[in-house]
């Protein structure tokens, strides 16, 4: 049994669009048909998610991290009461408010239905659900945890998006101050200043070097001033597609590393991403190897993500992790600390989660410092423009004595 996706008109001749499983197309529309409604088109979500220009609704985009650590959390809930996978499936479908995230899951179903595996169903939807979701799967299916598994990954998606809601959530005061003070600025150098400043270049006097200064910059900001954004504009898009490239990417990547300030933030949510991973892949049961090379994959920076790999070729030949990743001089001296002493002790799982848990708590002290001192900061900087020019508008007025004579 597969699910099928229609479009039907009711019978007041409304479209109707939804899903419906069934064996055969047939099927689906005899099922129409003893509703009343006159089918116009049916399709296997499968065949849909193939092509691209038959599809109704696309499944090739990514859900949402809230949207998935929900569903995790439903299907690990029916699993655990022992409900079979492909009922636990129908169940967190039939729960599921968003039309595409319904279809998904029935026809992750229909997969399970025809005899394949859960993580080799999921493999259908990449983007969705990724490398470390399908191999904590595998892992969980083939010991028979897979209740745990699905917790673990609930909660580590769950954290994940804490993380990025805190960061954004952060952002917002800095990013609005910024934007408030450069249109303040603009609109004094190409509105308030012009108007003012005309009054003294009528009296045909020399002015002070800082009017004439202000003047020069109001006159820039007004002339070339949108040519300036053009060109700051393309050159964003200029470097993007050049960050696209490995070469020059891992080139800024190694110099992020170099900035001491970048340096830290850079590391710490690198390494904090890794061993979160690497805990969670560990603990499930997957080979250290495989794990390796999953949990290099969610390490952005290229210098790192190198490092990784090199610390994977060294595990392979017998080194121990600690050692492996301590070469490289990229990881925070902490979580080698913690990696170590997992190896030693034989629990290096918790011991990831240690190191995940103490970089994350340093990283976000370390952004709530950055972004406190931000805010204040772009204000000082921004009161001290506004000083310049109203000194330079005052400075006229100030020798207005001698201007006259």
């Amino acid at each position: 049994m597969g699910a099928f996706e229609y479009t039907a008109l009711d019978t007041n001749g409304k479209e109707r669009k939804g899903v419906l499983e069934g064996d055969a197309p047939r099927q689906i529309r005899q099922q129409l048909r003893e509703k009343g409604w006159a089918p116009i088109a049916v399709a296997e979500i499968s065949q849909l998610q193939q092509d691209s220009d038959q599809r109704l609704f696309s499944l090739r985009r990514g859900v949402s991290a809230t949207d998935l650590a929900l569903i995790t959390r439903q299907f690990s809930t029916l699993v655990r009461s022992g409900l079979p996978i492909e009922e636990s499936l129908r169940a967190v479908s039939q729960q599921c408010e968003k039309t595409r995230l319904k279809n998904l899951l029935l026809a992750v179903r229909s997969r399970v239905m025809e005899g394949h595996p859960l993580a080799t169903a999921l493999a259908d939807y990449p983007r969705v659900f990724s490398d470390l979701y399908r191999a904590t799967i595998a892992a969980g299916e083939q010991s028979g945890h897979l209740d745990e598994v699905l917790d673990r990954l609930a909660d580590y998606t769950e954290n994940r998006q804490v993380l990025k809601d805190k960061v954004v959530q952060a952002l917002i005061y800095p990013i609005l101050v910024v934007i408030v003070a450069i249109l303040v600025v603009a609109g004094l150098m190409t509105y308030v200043v012009p108007q003012i400043i005309e009054v003294f270049e009528n009296m045909g006097q020399e002015l002070p070097p800082l009017t004439r200064g202000l003047i020069a910059v109001s006159d820039f900001t007004r002339e070339s001033g949108p040519w300036v954004l053009v060109l700051l504009i393309i050159a964003a898009v200029g470097a993007r597609i050049l960050l696209r490239r490995k070469g020059p990417k891992r080139r800024f990547h190694r110099l992020q590393l170099a900035i001491p300030l970048i340096r830290h933030l850079v590391r710490g949510l690198n390494a904090s991403r890794f061993a979160r991973t690497l805990s969670i892949l560990s603990a499930s049961g997957v080979p250290v190897l495989e794990s390796l090379k999953i949990a290099a994959q969610v390490v952005t920076n290229l210098p790192m993500h190198d490092a990784v790999d090199a610390a994977a070729r060294s595990v392979r030949e017998g080194a121990s992790l600690s050692r492996a990743l301590d070469r490289s001089g990229y990881f925070p001296p902490m979580t080698i600390h913690l990696i170590a002493s997992g190896e030693s002790s034989g629990k290096l799982e918790t011991m990831l989660e240690r190191a995940a848990d103490s970089q994350e708590r340093e990283l976000e002290s370390l952004m709530q410092t950055m972004l406190g001192l931000f805010g204040p900061l772009v204000i000082l900087v921004m009161g001290g423009i506004v000083l310049v020019i109203i000194l330079a508008m005052l400075l006229p007025i100030i020798n207005l004595n001698q201007l006259v004579i």
